[in-house]
């Protein structure tokens, strides 16, 4: 059981599929197939079920927290090794869903730390869980909870979430809009998983509705172009009225308690964050997120 055979089991239990994992690892996948199988034989249980779709079995999870977590350890290792030997602060990594209300305080970081380089991921929250625990990123910022065991995180924001609309759309003179309302309108949405996504479903399921989604997008600033076009509309959280480009959009309040979004900064719980991360940490919670400046 070596580094590399650990390396190839993640990879394995995260695609569940031969063939993409060779790709990725860019090995052959005959060998892959045997490293894999020669990992089960030493640990006395298959860790997949092949039954059609290879397929993570209940002790490939187990098994797979503990390689996260060790393969994590070792990382943290190197990298503290690189900082007691003086070779500087080293490599902060940062993830979230959407970095578009992080230019101001990543700038100001970087204008006070100009010798920390900073790693940028966009993750979904059930993927930052993952590399969290792995150590293969340092912090997470997400607007939905992050399943996984063994983190410490902090309020960051927590905000209204708005509709925005085409200039000249009916919904565009009113001051707030219901649920009832929206239920035949045309939404261009986040794709499922994120969290504006999640919480348009969430809202309408609660009226018994299901939301009329016409387009998915991945970028914010793609959707926000979309709906300026007429194109549909969206949920959009209080901090892109200063953020977001110069769209002819309205902001419309949508009626109901939960449409709201919370900010969260997470990181590893246990451990010794790098310095370069604990900085950043620090930076980032300290950030006014209201008033968009430092605290």
């Amino acid at each position: 059981m070596d580094l590399n055979t650990l390396t190839q089991f993640l990879a394995v239990a995260r695609l569940e599929h031969l063939s993409r994992a060779a790709e990725e690892l860019r090995v052959a996948q005959p060998s892959l197939s045997r490293s894999i199988a020669r990992l089960e034989a030493e640990l006395g249980a298959p860790l997949f079920d092949r039954g059609g779709r290879l397929r993570l079995n209940e002790a490939g999870r187990v098994f797979r927290g503990h390689v996260e977590r060790s393969l994590g350890e070792l990382e943290a290792g190197r990298r503290a090794v690189a900082e007691a030997a003086g070779r500087g602060l080293g490599t902060v990594r940062l993830a979230s869903e959407t970095f578009l209300a992080f230019s101001g305080p990543l700038a100001a970081f970087k204008r006070a730390h100009p010798e920390v380089e900073i790693e940028l991921h966009q993750l979904s929250a059930e993927e930052m869980g993952r590399r969290l625990r792995a150590r293969e990123i340092d912090l997470a910022v997400a607007s939905q909870p992050i399943a996984a065991e063994g983190l410490e995180s902090v309020l960051l924001l927590d905000e209204e979430v708005g509709l925005a609309v085409a200039l000249g759309h009916p919904l565009a003179a009113r001051a707030a809009v219901g649920i009832d309302d929206l239920a035949d309108q045309p939404f261009i949405a986040a794709r499922p998983g994120h969290w504006q996504r999640r919480l348009l479903e969430r809202l309408f399921a609660g009226r018994g509705l299901v939301p009329r989604i016409v387009c998915e997008g991945d970028e914010a600033g793609t959707i926000a172009e979309l709906i300026s076009a007429g194109l549909g509309i969206g949920l959009v959280p209080a901090i892109a009225r200063r953020t977001a480009t110069r769209l002819p959009l309205t902001w419309v309040a949508v009626d109901s308690p939960d449409c709201r979004r919370a900010l969260t900064l997470s990181w590893g719980a246990g451990g010794r964050l790098p310095t370069a991360a604990r900085l950043l940490r620090d930076a980032v919670a300290a950030w006014d997120w209201t008033g968009g400046g430092p605290a």
